[in-house]
């Protein structure tokens, strides 16, 4: 079982950046491809990035394609999302996901292809 924990959201103005962390317990995640989605309100939830088992492969969302970086850092089983640009759009509770290791690809952008999920970290932006 893997547990997730996500935490970095926040109330920002527009133009402004944050940084979300997405820290697992119970087992490492260095073999896992992990991925961010988010939730606006109204809204099913949305890829927004994934990222491969040694963070060397990226993949985003195009809303959020250069100005969103995701990365990180498996010694520290920590998946991070830097959010820069934000805009009132980017307004969501965003999630954290861990496809289980036994993988045939790199990463994922379905919410299906993930097995386990953290409890979300809103996130609004402010015009």
């Amino acid at each position: 079982q893997v547990q997730l924990v996500e935490s970095g959201g926040g109330l920002v103005q527009a133009g402004g950046s944050l940084r979300l962390s997405c820290t697992a317990s119970e087992r490492a995640i260095s073999d896992y491809p992990m991925g961010w989605f988010r939730q606006a309100p109204g809204q099913e939830r949305d890829f927004v990035a994934a990222i491969n088992r040694r963070g060397g492969t990226t993949y985003y969302a195009e809303s959020v394609k250069g100005r969103f970086t995701c990365s990180r850092d498996n010694a520290k089983n920590t998946v991070y999302l830097e959010m820069k640009e934000l805009k009132p759009e980017d307004t969501a509770v965003y999630y954290c996901a861990a496809h289980g290791p036994m993988s045939s690809s790199e990463f994922y952008v379905q919410e299906n292809d993930y097995d386990y999920w953290g409890q979300g970290t809103r996130v609004t932006v402010s015009s």
